[in-house]
């Protein structure tokens, strides 16, 4: 389907029934209680700073925890979903020295979030699943 097909799609979803948005991502990464290596992964294994706390970066060290929370959201009755990237800019993610991971942050968080959309749209078809790119403001 095509990017104008999902738009008119999600406009008469959106004209005949009040849509409902995910909840707070880092609410419940926080609820996760996360150490050092789960921000890290292997991707992110050897960076030299501290990363505990870029919730972020959990795209690309812990990326099955990010699907998981957009399963729960969708499983809880969401029909829109926000990519992890709240806080995926340059400014931001220079308090953890990884301003060179944006752009791949962002593209793996689309691409997570778009899969799980996809995913249970496939099983529920008369009730599709959208994903809307979350941008926060700068620290």
């Amino acid at each position: 389907m095509s990017s104008v097909d999902r738009r008119a799609e999600l406009e008469q979803l959106l004209s005949e029934r009040i849509l409902v948005l995910d909840g707070a991502m880092g609410t419940m990464i926080q609820g996760s209680n996360l150490t050092e290596a789960d921000f890290r992964g292997e991707r992110l294994a050897d960076h030299p700073s501290e990363l505990k706390g870029n919730n972020e970066a959990l795209v690309l060290g812990k990326p099955s925890l990010v699907e998981e929370i957009h399963d729960a959201f969708f499983d809880a009755g969401a029909d829109i979903i926000e990519t992890n990237t709240f806080g995926a800019n340059a400014i931001a993610q220079a308090d953890y020295g990884m301003e060179a991971f944006v752009y791949s942050m962002n593209l793996r968080a689309a691409e997570i979030a778009v899969a799980c959309a996809v995913r249970w749209t496939k099983r529920t078809p008369d009730r599709p699943r959208f994903v809307a790119g979350a941008l926060g403001p700068t620290p």
